[in-house]
């Protein structure tokens, strides 16, 4: 049974540095940028079928949204945000209009980040999964990059499921689990987390405590 999760926040990752530790070891982190989460909703499992908390964050004015998304806001009484997230967490531990910041985490703990990894579009099969390239020689040609045998003309007489192929590489979630937080800037909303973490600079990351 997965564990129930206590602490998570959004941020977006800002890039890579390194710090030293009281030993002097160089430690490379990724620094995450944490937004402030104002609570909109709390989703029970009673009325919606499992627990979570619908949250925004990031400033917009509120013209550049449509009058459904700025009445949200208006309900309860906060100021428009330009993303709406759900984190699964407990909706009995936050009220609406509570907020979220990286304080809930602390140093030393060991947390797990999803994003969208980077999207390197249409790619062969030498790219995407690393097949040799074919022969020069003996009439192999023209092209040396393409895919070889990909089934058989007989029995089964079809390509089998999971095939490695030319395809779509990147931008698919990806989670990087049980890195470690080693250092929380409240001032500045700043996590930064041992190792790197997917997705391109920018890029939205969920950050939760670690499962395992």
């Amino acid at each position: 049974m997965q564990k129930a999760i206590n602490k998570a926040i959004y941020g977006r990752k800002i890039g890579m540095t390194q710090v030293f530790d009281e030993a002097g070891l160089m430690i490379p982190v990724t620094v995450v940028e944490t937004a402030p989460l104002t609570i909109l909703r709390k989703k029970t499992v009673e009325r919606d079928g499992y627990s979570a908390l619908v949250c925004a964050f990031e400033d917009i004015n509120e013209r550049r949204l449509t009058k459904p998304e700025a009445g949200v806001f208006k309900k309860v009484k906060q100021p428009a945000k330009k993303l709406v997230k759900e984190l699964k967490l407990s909706a009995d531990k936050y009220e609406v209009g509570a907020i979220i910041d990286c304080g809930i985490f602390q140093q030393g703990d060991f947390v797990d980040v999803s994003g969208t990894s980077k999207g390197h579009g249409f790619v062969g099969p030498i790219k995407r999964w690393n097949q040799h390239r074919l022969k020069e020689t003996h009439g192999t040609g023209p092209t040396v990059r393409k895919g070889g045998s990909n089934g058989m003309r007989s029995d089964p007489s079809r390509v089998m499921k999971n095939m490695r192929m030319a395809g779509q590489w990147g931008n698919e979630k990806v989670t990087v689990q049980n890195l470690k937080v080693v250092k929380v800037d409240k001032g500045r909303n700043v996590i930064l987390i041992m190792g790197g973490i997917p997705g391109p600079k920018g890029g939205l990351v969920t950050v939760t405590e670690t499962v395992k």
